[in-house]
């Protein structure tokens, strides 16, 4: 039997092709929703440009029939479901508390259509409002979320696994410094720790190399990078996938104070400026404020960006001041004078659109708050030879428009963690300081 989905506008504001993502089943727009949606058409951010998206598809639709009578999504499909773009409404079945607002006018919609079907098909409304689904539930109305683009962001692929294995076994990886692994599923560039099943604290650690079907013991980074040395060894599998050229996607999700970015930049550093492998290291980053937003800020575009990238400059200013491991200044340069030399961009994430990026190491901070649409606008930017670095934090939030399960570096991750041109690394422990590590366990 197919079922009827309600959508509501920021189900389309987050991703308007949800519009063909229900299958064979029925699709409604209230028609309040598409007046919301128009109020977003002229915004210059991801909201606005998914607006316009929305019409255009439903223009689109529009030239194969009537919306409000129904037009097939797959005219190829015998059994194709229809969209619908509805106006009538039973506003009297709600009470008069409700009588207005396009979430009331979907309940209402939701109520006349069940009415109609009675229990001959299911009426559900897909929103990622949470009040709405509250509302719904109330009046005894099927509610979701959009699940397409999500993940289960606590069975989330860590790139990394441990396995327990015999003496032997540890002792010929030793020898041979590749082990051959059978029955065991294993994801290209997936890291794995050996253990001693009787004393695990006798391990190994290598990286799966999908090409040739072997674990590969690996090399320790024991000069470091630029004064960073890993300190654990989520960092030393994070440090040998964004050193490795091979590896063209590196995703790095943690905490705060587990060393992403900082590992991010020392490696883009080393690998620009040292061995000469890429033309710029560029950095950038979403705009969110933490808390009230500033609001317009005085300035040249310099001047009014600095506040939103000087986590960044912090991260840069201790790099080439000589690391954590000195108190000596590095005087003979600068991020000033590596800015001056082309070597270095920082920028905001606002004029990727359009561009492309050739034999660039780009990394993209704080990656949790783009959704996945945005997500992919900045991978199809790679020119030839760029490598991208993706870091942040699922769990630590700004953008209000998604959560943990929805937001665009948890959905590369789950895409990408098959793929023989990208590396994951889950980092769990707080490297920054005591006191940091003490703030993000307990409170």
């Amino acid at each position: 039997m197919k079922k009827v989905f309600i959508l509501d506008t920021n189900i389309l504001l987050n991703a308007p092709d949800s519009i063909f993502k229900f299958d064979d089943n029925d699709v409604v727009i209230p028609i309040s929703v598409i007046e919301e949606i128009d109020t977003f058409k002229k915004d210059l951010s991801e909201n606005g440009r998914n607006a316009r998206e929305v019409s255009r598809i439903l223009d689109k639709l529009r030239q194969r029939g009537t919306l409000s009578s129904g037009v097939k999504l797959f005219p190829e499909r015998p059994d194709s479901g229809s969209i619908f773009i509805y106006l009538g409404h039973n506003m009297e079945i709600l009470p008069e508390l409700l009588a207005d607002g396009t979430d009331n006018h979907i309940l209402a919609i939701a109520l006349t259509l069940q009415k109609q079907f009675g229990e001959g098909r299911n009426v559900i409304i897909i929103t990622k409002d949470s009040n709405l689904r509250i509302k719904a539930d109330a009046f005894g109305i099927q509610a979701e979320d959009f699940e397409a683009d999500k993940v289960d962001v606590d069975e989330l692929y860590k790139g990394y696994s441990t396995h327990k294995v015999s003496a032997d076994v540890i002792n010929r990886f030793y020898t041979k410094r590749t082990l051959k692994m059978e029955n065991m599923e294993l994801a290209p560039n997936q890291f794995v720790i050996f253990e001693e099943e009787n004393d695990p604290s006798q391990l190994v650690y290598g990286v799966y190399d999908a090409v040739e079907d072997h674990v590969r013991m690996l090399d320790p980074h024991s000069e470091g990078v630029w004064g960073i040395y890993p300190r654990n060894l989520e960092q030393t599998f994070a440090l040998e996938a964004l050193l490795d050229d091979n590896i063209k996607l590196v995703t790095l999700s943690g905490g705060a104070g587990t060393g992403k970015t900082l590992m991010a930049i020392a490696a883009g550093l080393a690998k620009t400026t040292d061995e000469d492998e890429y033309h710029k290291l560029l950095v950038a980053r979403p705009i969110f404020p933490l808390g009230k937003d500033l609001g317009f800020l005085p300035g040249d575009l310099d001047e009014k960006l600095n506040p939103w990238m000087q986590p960044i400059y912090d991260n840069l200013e201790l790099l080439l001041s000589g690391g954590l491991h000195t108190k000596q200044k590095r005087l003979s340069k600068s991020y000033q004078e590596l800015i001056n030399q082309g070597m270095l961009q920082v920028e905001p994430l606002t004029y990727i659109r359009g561009r492309s990026l050739p034999n660039i190491f780009f990394i993209v901070d704080e990656a949790q708050n783009l959704t996945p649409h945005e997500i992919k606008t900045i991978l199809t930017r790679a020119g030839e030879g760029t490598k991208i670095i993706l870091t942040g934090d699922p769990y630590q939030i700004d953008n209000p428009y998604i959560d943990s399960q929805n937001n665009g570096l948890t959905y590369v991750i789950e895409k990408f963690k098959n793929e023989r041109i990208a590396a994951h690394i889950t980092l769990m422990r707080g490297e920054r300081s005591e006191l940091a590590t003490a703030a993000a366990n307990l409170l």
